[in-house]
């Protein structure tokens, strides 16, 4: 029996203009729940105006080799469903230490799959390692009214935090400080 939440995808938006980007995951019991617990690990810092979070069990995932090999388009036939509205993601660079998948769109289909080959052929400006596609309905976004956009991302722009280079120090074994306790514990 599986005791933990569901995992959460969290995509945030730095400002207005960008797109929104996966940042992590959290583990949440509901979408407000997954909403909240992204804002205070994910906006902790500056630059945030919106944040989307989406179950990980309801975004398809293909990397550029499992495209190529054609695990993406075995199911494509399947979709004879209705048409419904995806929200489309790509991955374009490892160069930097964290993951980053861009939205990038959203096209109409009635299969993830379908989904898929159309935003293969419609966002074509950049080469993709990974695709990632999720319903519409399944993603669930902060309130983008001013208040809250307030509320949950303002504070952040003037909160001081340190930068990780000045967290080393040097100092001396924790040895010589034991010494010096135990002398003075004997006199």
């Amino acid at each position: 029996m599986d005791t933990q939440w569901p995992r959460w995808e969290v995509f945030k938006q730095d400002t207005p203009h960008k797109p929104h980007q996966a940042v992590g995951s959290v583990h949440a019991a509901d979408p407000e729940h997954a909403l909240l617990t992204a804002r205070n690990v994910f906006a902790r810092r500056p630059q945030a105006v919106s944040m989307w979070v989406a179950r990980a069990e309801d975004i398809y995932a293909w990397t550029r080799e499992e495209i190529l090999e054609g695990l993406a388009t075995a199911k494509a036939d399947t979709g004879l469903g209705t048409a419904c509205r995806y929200l489309v993601f790509r991955k374009t660079s490892h160069k930097r230490s964290m993951t980053f998948v861009d939205h990038v769109g959203e096209v109409e289909a009635t299969s993830p799959e379908e989904a898929l080959q159309q935003a293969q052929a419609r966002f074509t400006d950049t080469t993709a390692l990974a695709w990632w596609v999720v319903p519409a309905d399944k993603v669930y976004q902060s309130d983008p009214s001013p208040e809250t956009v307030e509320s949950w991302f303002a504070p952040a722009k003037d909160k001081t935090y340190k930068q990780q280079q000045y967290y080393a120090t040097v100092g001396s074994h924790i040895s010589k400080h034991k010494r010096g306790r135990g002398v003075e514990d004997e006199e």
